[in-house]
């Protein structure tokens, strides 16, 4: 029997699980009521290794494989690499190594469409003997023409007619490699008057004389994906080939082939594939930002692909609960980038330890604390998980904090440091503001002179006096130095391909600001041993992560994976 839960991995409770199911959902589980597929459910991701996948992706990955988990069924990973010209390997493992980091598995399913190149060949031997296939000497111009458009109907190929024989012949010599690119294809007859387009005689193979990344130079003809998605799925027996919804003017084509064949027939089953604002996820798109190097590659922190994601520090947990929460539709929407940030703050709130950081350091002096003295404080590594415990953190006479946290002339509701104001220094102590120190040059602020109060360490006053400002601050004798990288949207516009001029590609709303490095940020010591994918809180700034590519041995890079909500909310307890 079918096996239900509301999410994978949890049980569901009996009341109100109807009422949580999507309509894909609903789909399957009238098939298990019916006893359609002997109530099987197996469900297949098919990606083209032709780039890396997008978030937009793991929309698809999640959904199909969390039904296959849902129902106690399988999910298969299919390549659909029927076009050698723009495939390489490095996406195919790009491709797995994703869909392992997203947390799912194929097991022993992992397929390709050129496995099936020989059958899906008889497929169309088939359907020339059974004159439901010719083959056409038009060229790409020519077959344009005769196609027609939305408010008419095309032409027949005038070689719709060739006999069946004739036909049967020229594809076997297509296969031979006797004709050149683009001389001949093998198209479908199936009705050049129907309102829709796919249905008006479609290409089911052209000449392509290519290496392809699997079968060498064994093939110069491929199949298009139309055709051989649908009978890549029958051959695997997939129960519910689930697909965006671009494709659902192809479902009767889908439909088509498979009666045609007479071979196992899968339900196609199309959903609102994921737009999501700032972002594009058109492969040409983002192909043309790694060529044109707009990005550093396909795994640039700003780019929407995975592995960008997983470079900037995005934990796999956030993006399944993102796909999560934006559920499932039938209708196309543009989900707003807040709505994945929350996601993954939700996560890191949890997960990430907290550290203290300095961006843009200020030096401070304590000029009333011992020279040479130092001591060590305590403080809070998660404040969502007591089982993270604490860390020691040192203190000395002299510290960095945010240059941005000290005003000279502060407005009304400005809580920081000030001339004469009193502030609270995170696990450490109460200070005050004696002095400013200018550069006698620029007149620019270089240092303050601050007093502190013995008798509040630990960030508490014992006569029971308040402070409204706490600050995060480092040591300036224990700091390192280090490299952080402060990443911004990579469009100015929500929507990307929105631009002001016809003649302007997306890339005039590319941001020049999604980048901000900043080479000598001052960090507490416990980060230095900072493990590459790492994630932490740098308190009160945001979400920050080591880079996998770029970090050394004692010398992390960070990269922000995202801010907080409120970059200077006050900070809670000590």
């Amino acid at each position: 029997m079918l096996r239900t839960m509301s999410t994978p991995g949890k049980e569901p409770t009996a009341e109100g699980e109807a009422a949580r199911l999507n309509f894909i959902e609903e789909i399957i589980e009238e098939h298990a009521r019916t006893g359609k597929y002997d109530n099987r459910v197996h469900t297949r991701f098919p990606p083209e290794p032709n780039g890396y996948l997008h978030i937009g992706h793991a929309k698809s990955i999640c959904l199909n494989f969390g039904l296959a988990e849902k129902y106690g069924g399988q999910c298969n990973l299919r390549f659909d690499d029927t076009n050698p010209t723009k495939e390489d390997v490095e996406y195919v493992e790009s491709i797995m190594e994703d869909i392992r980091w997203l947390g799912f598995d194929w097991e022993d399913r992992l397929f390709f469409a050129s496995d099936y190149f020989e059958q899906l060949y008889e497929y169309a031997i088939k359907l020339i003997e059974d004159g439901h296939a010719f083959v056409c000497d038009l060229n790409a111009e020519e077959m344009r023409e005769h196609r027609g458009t939305l408010k008419s109907p095309g032409k027949n190929s005038p070689y719709r007619d060739r006999p069946m024989a004739e036909s049967l012949e020229l594809f076997k010599k297509m296969r031979a490699g006797e004709f050149p690119d683009g001389a001949r294809t093998l198209r479908a007859k199936v009705d050049m008057a129907s309102p829709n387009l796919n249905l008006r005689d479609p290409v089911l193979y052209r000449i392509a004389h290519a290496h392809h990344h699997r079968t060498g130079d064994q093939w110069c003809i491929y199949p298009m994906y139309d055709f051989t998605h649908g009978q890549s799925d029958s051959i695997e027996r997939i129960t519910h080939s689930i697909c965006t919804l671009e494709f659902e003017n192809h479902r009767p084509l889908y439909d088509w082939f498979l009666e045609k064949l007479e071979i196992y027939r899968p339900q196609q089953i199309e959903f609102a594939r994921l737009n999501l604002s700032y972002t594009i996820t058109s492969k040409r798109k983002l192909l043309t930002l790694v060529t044109d190097n707009h990005v550093s590659g396909w795994s640039d922190p700003r780019m929407p692909t995975l592995s960008g994601m997983r470079r900037r520090g995005y934990p796999p947990s956030a993006i399944r609960l993102f796909c999560d929460r934006i559920g499932v539709a039938k209708f196309n929407s543009v989900i707003d980038m807040q709505v994945l940030e929350k996601a993954v703050r939700d996560e890191l709130n949890a997960q990430a330890p907290r550290r203290m950081a300095v961006l843009n350091p200020l030096k401070v002096v304590i000029t009333n604390y011992p020279e040479g003295q130092e001591e060590t404080l305590e403080a809070i590594n998660n404040p969502e998980d007591q089982s993270a415990g604490t860390r020691q953190v040192p203190f000395s006479r002299e510290l960095y904090i945010e240059r941005e946290d000290f005003m000279e002339d502060p407005p009304k509701k400005f809580f920081r440091l000030a001339p004469g104001r009193e502030v609270r220094l995170r696990y450490a102590y109460f200070v005050t503001c004696q002095e400013a120190v200018k550069d006698p040059q620029t007149g620019e602020i270089v240092e303050l002179r601050c007093t502190y109060d013995p008798a509040t360490r630990g960030g508490s006053a014992p006569d029971g006096r308040k402070v409204k400002g706490t600050l995060h601050w480092v040591s300036a004798q224990h700091a390192f130095d280090a490299e952080v990288r402060l990443y911004d949207y990579l469009f100015t516009k929500p929507n990307p391909s929105d631009v002001d001029d016809e003649s302007q590609e997306f890339t005039a709303n590319l941001n020049p600001d999604s980048l901000e490095t900043r080479p000598s940020c001052k960090l507490e010591p416990s980060l230095q041993a900072a493990e590459p994918g790492k994630q932490y809180q740098f308190e009160r700034l945001g979400y920050f992560s080591a880079d996998p590519a770029d970090s050394q041995p004692d010398q992390p890079v960070f990269n922000r994976i995202v801010t907080l909500r409120d970059t200077w909310a006050k900070v809670k307890g000590k």
